[in-house]
């Protein structure tokens, strides 16, 4: 395996269509605009939009034996990710959401469990997380990597020298504790506002990320959606607005933030505009369904970013 990135945890495959404003009564049929297929979830996702961005990336994740399994192997194959690491369980189905996006942009969605909740930290995962010069978890929740060996892989990654960055699944009644135990070995904590505020039982960005800090992390960046990214590194606070577009898809979003930010540090960008670079991407990939959405490749994320206006901050 030859890759700069590597992301582990959550792997899915999303069904997304729009718009769907009701569910047709009885068996009836309902015509839409789009419909979009595309490997996803925490990892998954931002696996995907990383290797876009030219980013030799290896995806490490569980999934079923069915032919999801076959398609999200193949989709990210084409894309260029590296998946040695997948662990199939032929007994289980394939993680996947089904989201019926309205012309509000609302997303109700249907998700099946699947394989993705028994991912577990391996020797062969260990081996890699120490080549990685970055190491991206999205796994928090899951049943076989919460209470210690999560945390034992993200310490293992940054002793070996990598940049480790954390995002968030859903928080849930355990994910506090978890998060003590991972924070320490996290250099960039990037969940959503919604999530962190919740989980810091306050409305202020600021408080929510200096509960985060005091944890542990590093840096926080706070994903704040049609407001851009609220950072805190301990020692200055800071507001990225979002570019001013009209979004068709957020779902993939905070992923695509998440792998636009890390693939701009590899190329040298300072925090700030990593940042402006993680906006470009998630902004390219909501004008469209799926987890790609408009989104090609660096240079053209990087035009976007330099040409398109941003929102006024509120």
């Amino acid at each position: 395996m030859t890759f700069r990135l590597l992301c582990a945890g959550l792997a899915t495959l999303d069904i997304a269509g729009r718009p769907i404003d009701s569910i047709p009564a009885h068996g009836g049929t309902q015509l839409v605009e789009g419909i979009a297929v595309a490997p996803a979830g925490t990892a998954g996702g931002a696996a995907l939009v990383a290797a876009t961005l030219g980013l030799p990336t290896a995806l490490a994740g569980a999934i079923g034996g069915d032919g999801a399994a076959r398609f999200v192997r193949a989709e990210l194959a084409a894309a260029g990710v590296d998946t040695a690491l997948f662990q199939t369980l032929p007994e289980r189905r394939t993680s996947a959401t089904m989201l019926t996006i309205r012309s509000d942009g609302e997303r109700p969605n249907f998700h099946a469990l699947g394989a993705s909740l028994y991912f577990e930290v391996t020797a062969a995962l260990l081996a890699a997380a120490a080549k990685a010069k970055f190491m991206h978890w999205g796994g928090v929740g899951g049943h076989r990597v919460d209470g210690g060996p999560a945390a034992s892989l993200l310490a293992h990654a940054k002793a070996a020298g990598a940049t480790v960055s954390c995002d968030l699944i859903g928080p849930g009644p355990r994910t506090l504790a978890e998060l003590a135990r991972l924070l320490p070995h996290v250099d960039y904590f990037m969940p959503n506002m919604q999530e962190a505020c919740y989980l810091a039982e306050t409305e202020n960005p600021a408080d929510a990320a200096s509960m985060f800090l005091r944890m542990g992390a590093g840096t926080c960046v706070l994903k704040w959606g049609a407001r851009g990214v609220f950072v805190a590194t301990g020692g200055e606070d800071f507001l990225v607005p979002a570019h001013d577009i009209r979004a068709i898809d957020t779902t993939s979003c905070g992923d695509s933030f998440c792998a636009g930010f890390i693939a701009a540090l590899d190329r040298g960008f300072a925090l700030k505009d990593a940042c402006r670079f993680g906006n470009a991407t998630a902004a390219l990939v909501a004008q469209d369904l799926g987890t790609l959405g408009k989104l090609k490749d660096f240079e053209s994320t990087r035009q976007f970013m330099t040409e398109t206006p941003v929102r006024t901050p509120l």
